[in-house]
């Protein structure tokens, strides 16, 4: 688990929290399980429990949430009412296939990576970017012209230049928030990121310019789909610090969009 946090590596951690019966493993077992579906380690029981787990876990990896699973014999089943597959008041079935016919409830938790912000630019929202999303969640790193980057403040990893920053295991956002030094090139850059959200701090006519720039450069239009401008939600936003609110509540909306979904069908 330290190593795979260490390398920023989502995973699934699996504990058996109950057993009825004859079962491989007892409560309090756990397992760690990679994004390949791979126990990578510990051990939760054998081939009667590992499907099911792994199907539990993937589904995790991809909402972000936690699940209890209960793997029951099929007479068991029977009796509840239930199908394999089936949730019920927060409680996922699976049908236990070995002979021993015994029942494991086990939590399925995900430990994912903090989602990474990256901001091209020093500008004053960029600025308060930086000082902001850390408290919401956020791994950040600014890039910018070395001349630039004294000004940024906060726990944050500089980066000299405009350079398309590496890909990371986690969620990846981008804000272009240059103002006029190296718009152009940021946003070339920022392309070049499998990000989940790409934004422009601008106005409508500045993006509208900047865009037919690019595409005269030799750029997709499906490339400049992906750019969102002006940035933020419309809140009325008028200093830095609350145009730096309005951006991180657009990300914020953009990242727990399937989770809020989830969310309000369990309610």
């Amino acid at each position: 688990m330290n190593r795979l946090q260490g390398d920023k590596e989502p995973f699934v951690l699996a504990t058996v929290v109950r057993t009825i019966s004859v079962t491989a493993a007892k409560a309090g077992a756990k397992a760690v399980i990679a994004r390949d579906g791979s126990i990578v380690g510990g051990w939760i029981g054998g081939g009667c429990a590992r499907g099911a787990v792994i199907m539990a876990a993937k589904a995790a990896f991809e909402d972000g949430e936690t699940r209890l699973i209960s793997i029951q014999p099929a007479d068991l089943l029977a009796e509840l009412g239930v199908e394999p597959g089936e949730e019920r008041e927060g409680v996922q079935f699976a049908k236990n296939m070995c002979p021993s016919q015994g029942t494991m409830d086990i939590f399925i938790e995900p430990v994912l990576p903090r989602p990474a912000l990256v901001i091209y630019g020093a500008s004053p929202v960029a600025q308060a970017l930086a000082l902001q999303g850390p408290g919401i969640g956020f791994d950040i790193t600014v890039c910018a012209p070395s001349e630039d980057l004294e000004a940024v403040q906060g726990a944050v990893v500089k980066v000299e230049g405009f350079q398309a920053v590496a890909p990371v295991p986690a969620d990846t956002y981008i804000i272009v928030s240059t103002q006029g030094r190296g718009d152009l090139s940021a946003l070339e850059e920022a392309l070049k990121v499998p990000a989940r959200h790409i934004a422009f701090v601008g106005s409508r006519r500045k993006m509208a310019s900047l865009k037919t720039k690019l595409l005269d450069k030799g750029l997709a239009q499906l490339d400049l789909e992906r750019i969102k401008g002006p940035a933020g939600l419309d809140l009325g936003a008028i200093t830095p610090e609350e145009i730096a609110m309005s951006i991180l509540a657009e990300i914020l909306m953009v990242r727990r969009k399937d989770q809020r979904q989830s969310t309000i069908q369990h309610i």
